[in-house]
């Protein structure tokens, strides 16, 4: 009876702990928004966009479901994605996609977890809207269109428009944060798409030499095309690099990294940069591209505001 007496004692301690751990967890995290300043919990909100973006691109791209299926409570009823599907992928493409699906799916949750955050927007995830991207990196229309699903080397290439531009975003709020909190959370999110983009890149310029088909173009090509059509739409400048070409150092033309490359840090955009990229407008205030009702969030919708 002694021992049982003690069996049950401990489970109820055990249960007490939890939901004291529980509660206490609550009352820190409540206690944390509340002292965030609203610019603090503007930038930190402004990044949803792009970590919903890239949770459904890959947990699709990989499995054939999105939040909706996996995660749904994160998703605040917003509407599902247009287009997006099953890629057909090796099995190792495949795994590294899925891991970085669940990646993004932390990174949504631990911002939800720090600021109210938003709903999920409408995107558009189809193979024409990443065709339209290839179109307008080339200046002329490809034949037949590019399909991100089709094949490892198009769906990495697909994955190279994404990823590196919330990268440069996350670089670009980091000076402008004012509390611990938010330094702390968008330290730990850019370290984590800092390795999504390393590893993007690494897989990229193992084939950079490889020739597209059907259209006789070499991959480092594309990347090369894609960063020169980011850095025209950011409209502020290089803040962007492909796979070749960039001379640092005499006999090296690799640049496996994007990076300055004097004091070789990351390069940073601001939110204006990173939706005139994503709508592929080259303007903030008109939606389009990948957000064809426009970005959440205050700063995203300020600007829609100024353009009614």
């Amino acid at each position: 009876m002694a021992a049982s007496s003690s069996s049950s004692s401990s489970v109820t301690i055990g249960r007490l702990m939890v939901t004291t751990c529980m509660s206490t967890s609550i009352l820190l995290l409540a206690s944390a928004k509340a002292r965030l300043p609203k610019s603090d919990m503007d930038l930190l909100e402004f990044p949803l966009n792009l970590e919903y973006l890239e949770a459904e691109f890959f947990l699709y791209g990989s499995m054939g479901r999105g939040l909706d299926h996996i995660q749904p409570n994160l998703t605040g009823g917003g509407p599902p994605p247009v287009g997006v599907r099953t890629a057909n992928l090796s099995p190792l493409v495949r795994d590294i996609i899925a891991q970085f699906g669940y990646q993004e799916i932390g990174h949504i949750r631990a911002i939800k977890s720090t600021v109210p955050g938003f709903a999920r927007p409408l995107m558009n995830l189809s193979a024409a809207s990443f065709a339209n991207v290839i179109n307008n990196a080339f200046g002329r229309p490809l034949h037949p269109p590019f399909d991100p699903y089709a094949n490892d080397i198009n769906y990495l290439i697909a994955s190279y428009v994404i990823p590196y531009v919330g990268l440069t975003g996350y670089v670009g709020a980091t000076p402008l944060l004012q509390t611990p909190t938010a330094k702390r959370l968008v330290g730990g999110l850019l370290g984590i798409e800092s390795g999504q983009d390393a590893v993007l890149r690494t897989l990229l310029y193992q084939r950079a030499k490889e020739r597209l088909i059907p259209y006789g173009v070499t991959v480092a090509e594309i990347t090369n095309r894609i960063s020169e059509l980011r850095n025209k739409l950011g409209d502020a400048g290089l803040k962007d690099e492909g796979l070749i070409n960039i001379d640092v150092g005499g006999e090296i033309t690799g640049n496996i990294l994007a990076a300055n490359n004097r004091y070789w840090l990351s390069y940073g955009r601001t939110p204006e940069e990173v939706l005139r990229i994503v709508y592929q407008t080259g303007k903030e205030q008109h939606p389009g591209g990948f957000f064809p009702c426009g970005a959440n969030g205050t700063i995203a919708r300020q600007y829609l505001k100024s353009a009614k």
